[in-house]
Parts: structure tokens; sequence; C-alpha cells
């Protein structure tokens, strides 16, 4: 079992700052600038390893072949060049884990919004945000504020994640609050109607996140989660793996392929994350990584 995740799901690292002391916030607001800077031009290695394993199966003429080998070329170019992969360069989702032995500062994300800030200028990255989603879309021009969320595990180490999601991606997204009789077909055909209906613009191939528990406000996290694990990782479980494997035959079955052209791979993994829930429900969550995986995981401590 991974010290830094109880559920054993392995996470992909960019190496790591190691703070000198206690955790403080600007160890964490520098973790941050660097993984902007880091993930906004490099295809997450786990990713590409698994585009690279597609395009070797792949006939060597035909169409899947060719649009992967745009993809594997697009991530060359934006590795040695330091430009983006993507020119969606999304919004920013900071996930920091905590052993429950450390202390940490009320403050800890206070530092996070100007480290993102001068991330997306210096990168000369594109700004996504609107100040409000319904009442002022306006361009907040620092692509701020970035999306916080402190997660207690055991331990005595400290994990940052950032994340950077794309508005395609997320918009094929999903939450459904299925009756408890709906069992395993229920929560597949979820992740199938998701797939027929918005895979193709989520830019394929994909990773799906797929979270099942918990409340309707927290299945959506499950799902997120789910896209940090790194491709080809051990699931939670064997019930799990088997599960994922089984969705994963039936998305590339649809024959939707990359770029949305046909074949397969449509997606390159599938990753459940699940949790304890009412027994009157079954919630159910769907978060699609694009063909731009754009993620890191640091150890801070």
């Amino acid at each position: 079992m991974n010290a830094d995740n109880p559920n054993g799901a392995a996470r992909h690292s960019s190496g790591g700052v190691k703070a000198a002391g206690p955790l403080a916030a600007d160890t964490v607001a520098g973790a941050v600038y660097d993984a902007v800077r880091t993930c906004a031009v490099t295809l997450r290695p786990d990713f590409r390893r698994a585009i690279e394993d597609a395009r070797a199966q792949a006939a060597p003429a035909g169409r899947t072949a060719g649009v992967l080998d745009r993809i594997l070329k697009n991530a060359r170019i934006g590795a040695e060049d330091a430009v983006p992969i993507c020119q969606d360069t999304g919004s920013v989702w900071v996930c920091l884990e905590v052993g429950e032995e450390l202390a940490v500062p009320g403050n800890i994300f206070s530092g996070v919004n100007d480290a993102v800030a001068r991330a997306y200028t210096d990168g000369a990255l594109r700004m996504s945000l609107v100040r409000d989603a319904l009442f002022d879309r306006a361009n907040t021009r620092n692509n701020t504020p970035a999306f916080c969320e402190l997660k207690l595990v055991p331990g005595a180490h400290a994990t940052l994640h950032v994340l950077l999601k794309g508005g395609g991606s997320d918009n094929a997204s999903r939450v459904v609050m299925l009756p408890p009789g709906a069992g395993a077909a229920g929560v597949r055909k979820v992740v199938l109607d998701c797939v027929r209906e918005k895979a193709a613009n989520a830019c394929p191939p994909l990773v799906i996140g797929l979270g099942v528990g918990a409340t309707f406000d927290k299945v959506a996290g499950l799902a997120k989660h789910a896209l940090l694990r790194e491709v080809g990782s051990p699931a939670a479980s064997a019930e799990a793996a088997a599960f994922e494997e089984e969705l994963l035959a039936e998305v590339n079955a649809l024959g939707i392929g990359p770029a949305a052209l046909g074949g397969s791979p449509t997606a390159v993994a599938v990753h459940l994350e699940t949790a304890p829930c009412h027994i009157a429900a079954l919630p159910v969550a769907v978060n699609m990584g694009c063909c731009a995986m754009r993620s890191a995981s640091v150890r801070l401590v």
C-alpha cells in the first residue's frame, strides 16, 4: 500500500520540492508554480507510454497510427520548445494530501493564486477563468482562482497534486444519482452513455475517471482523483481491476477512436474510485481526461 495514498493507487510523480521544516504556504506555492509550468508543456509520462503502446499495436499506415503519431509529435515539440501541448491550458486544480501527524498552518493555500498567476504569465499560457459563472463572465486575466482541496491521509507526509483541466474534457463529465438497485449494470450504462455522447468533444484517447459512492457533492471528486492514478498501475482491489478492464473493453468497442475518427483506442484506461454511500443511493460520476493529460504529484514532506 502506498503511504501517500491509502487506497493503494499509484500517482505520477514529478520529483519533489522537499520542505526544510514544517509545511509552509510558500513551499506549496512554489511547488504549484513549478508544476503548472511543467504540466503545461509536458504530456504526463505514463499517459505518453500508453499512447506509444497503442501506436505500436496500430496498423502502420492506418488513420489511428497517424493520429497517435501526431499526439506524440506534439508532445515532443512541447517538451523541446517549452510550448503548451494544448491551446486550452486549463483551469488549475490543486489537491494537497497531508498526513494527519503534520501541523499545517491555516493559510496553507494563501500563495497559490499568486503562483498560478505568475506561472501563466511567465509561461505565456492562455487565461481561461471568468470571474463568475453566471453574473460576470469577464476574464480574470491571470487564470485564477485555482480550485484547491485539502485532504487528510494517514502518516506524516504531504503530497501536492496539480491538474490542468481543459474545458472540453471537463464539459464531457457527468454526475448521476442512480437508485441502488441499478448496481454495476447501471454504472456501466452511465459510463457508456457518457462516452457515446461526449467522448468526441473530449479529445480522445482518454483516461476515464469513474467515481462511485459518497454523496452528490463528493462523487465528482472521486472521479477527478481517479485521473491522478498512473495508467497501468493496480486498482484498489481485484474487483475494481476486473470492472475497469471490462469497462475499458466496452468503451473501446464503441469505435469512436483517437480524435473521434474511428477505430481504437477511444480510451487507454478506466480508473475507478469507490466509497461508502447511503443505503438509498448509488452516486456515479464520470470525469474524462483528454489526450493532453497534464498533472503532476510532488512529495513535499
